[in-house]
């Protein structure tokens, strides 16, 4: 059984740089940080990250163009304990060409540029699962040693969204780095032998209202389906069903409403996605996508409202986001949920800078399955 992680009640101030709508810090500041910018260079975004962080400064624009100076503006002479974000990483691939000037490589080191600038304990960031595969080992060592060079102590981790109490499955790699003190990782919370059960859509879509009984981006007549054929589809596809396969038809669809495709002539038989497809209600959703289309509701016969892909995404109820629908959906798929940002959050507050000195030294990255395992004999 593991021991409970030490809490030493800690709290950082952070800036968030490829903030987007601000899943991420609203995670940390559910669990005690505080926010003192954003950075994203999406207009809808950034109004969505204003409109949810208020004791924050934003800046709207290519971080390219954030001087030092600009930074210390907007910081006010506050200092910085954590460097947080969602920094492109693959244009470190030695694959293919023009990796010199690839724009994510360019971007990426715009993150470590202002980590050089404000010099914090702490940096977190995230990325697609594929980073710690033994294909791209190189781009992580490459991360790694950027860091190292600056003192921090590297650690990556694939952690499972629904493993902390959020009603998705989503699996992310996130980067940490911290100086004079060894990394921190979330064990389960939820699921396995986990404490608590894990989070379904039902229950996620239960309650969408604010404690002041207000719903949020949640406009029902912008989710209707205008296809009258695919509407009469899905009234008799089961929650956590779709159609891909023939069987899928045969089982769920009458035979007047049949797609009329040759299954056999289908590469590889099948549907590339799967069509009409139900969120489950006794599980929790696959990972929420940035198109509003990728989905349907587990019971009406309609798409998503922003407000049920959120609840899935585990954003608060009085979470507001800006824009239209199209641009909200790509805010709320691209963002990190809340509820595994808010896991992290409180883990870090048992970083102990005093007692565990860190003796430097070189890591090197954790790959393939052994990335999916926290193994810090902290919590044997």
């Amino acid at each position: 059984m593991n021991k409970s992680i030490p809490t030493h009640k800690k709290s950082f101030q952070f800036i968030d740089l490829f903030s987007g709508c601000g899943g991420l810090s609203c995670g940390l500041e559910l669990a005690g940080h505080k926010c003192l910018l954003g950075v994203d260079a999406n207009k809808d975004a950034i109004k969505s990250f204003a409109a949810n962080h208020h004791h924050a400064e934003v800046f709207l624009g290519d971080i390219k163009t954030l001087s030092e100076k600009k930074l210390t503006t907007l910081l006010k002479g506050v200092k910085v304990d954590m460097v947080v974000g969602g920094p492109p990483c693959q244009g470190f691939s030695t694959v293919g060409k023009g990796l010199v000037h690839d724009v994510r490589n360019q971007l990426f080191k715009e993150f470590v540029r202002i980590v050089k600038i404000t010099n914090p304990k702490i940096i977190l960031f995230e990325n697609v699962t594929g980073l710690v595969a033994k294909k791209n080992e190189k781009i992580l060592q490459k991360i790694f040693h950027y860091f190292e060079k600056l003192g921090y102590n590297m650690e990556a981790r694939v952690l499972s969204a629904e493993e902390f109490g959020v009603p998705e499955r989503r699996r992310r790699t996130i980067i940490m780095g911290v100086k004079n003190a060894e990394c921190l990782f979330p064990l389960s919370t939820h699921g396995g032998e986990a404490l608590h059960k894990i989070k379904t859509v039902q229950e996620a879509l239960s309650n969408l209202k604010t404690s002041e009984g207000r719903v949020f981006n949640h406009n029902i007549d912008l989710a209707q389906i205008k296809n009258a054929e695919d509407r009469e589809r899905l009234k008799f596809i089961p929650p956590g069903k779709g159609i891909r396969y023939e069987e899928d038809e045969k089982n769920y669809l009458p035979k007047k409403l049949h797609f009329g495709v040759d299954w056999k002539k289908l590469r590889e038989n099948r549907f590339r996605q799967t069509r009409l497809q139900r969120l489950p209600l006794k599980a929790p959703s696959p990972t929420i996508l940035t198109a509003r289309t990728s989905y349907y509701h587990p019971i009406e016969n309609r798409y998503l409202t922003p407000r049920e892909a959120a609840a899935c995404q585990s954003f608060p109820n009085d979470f507001v986001f800006h824009g239209s629908e199209t641009s909200v959906f790509r805010q709320i798929g691209n963002a990190v949920p809340p509820g595994l940002a808010r896991a992290l959050g409180e883990v870090i507050k048992g970083i102990d800078f005093k007692k565990r000195v860190f003796k430097k030294k070189k890591h090197t990255p954790i790959l393939g399955k052994k990335a999916f395992h926290y193994e810090d004999p902290l919590y044997q």
